[in-house]
């Protein structure tokens, strides 16, 4: 049941990511350019999250959505920690969390 409930909890999590990253609005956008990514850089990181998502609502594709989900996230921390977001921290931590939680379980 934990298993289950994790899995759901990383599609719906990375597909709605995803979706808020595609949308790209002007805050995100200025945010990742902050960082020192291109101004359309939202659309590779939404469209990696949606795959991601995809990927792992699939029992056979899941491990490919752990690894590139795992890639992912680890690239926002990277992100966020050298750039000293911290207060940003939290969601993509508690991402490698069911991350874990769900490798661990399959």
């Amino acid at each position: 049941m934990i298993h289950t409930v994790s899995v759901w909890l990383l599609v719906a999590g990375f597909f709605g990511a995803g979706l808020f990253n595609v949308m790209g609005a002007r805050a995100t956008r200025a945010e990742y350019v902050a960082w020192g990514y291109p101004d359309w850089w939202h659309w590779v990181t939404g469209g990696l999250e949606i795959l991601t998502a995809a990927l792992i609502a699939k029992p056979l594709l899941r491990g490919a959505g752990i690894v590139l989900g795992t890639a992912v996230i680890l690239a926002a921390v990277a992100t966020l920690l050298r750039h000293r977001a911290y207060r940003q921290l939290p969601p993509a931590v508690a991402f490698l969390l069911v991350i874990a939680l769900v490798a661990l379980t399959s």
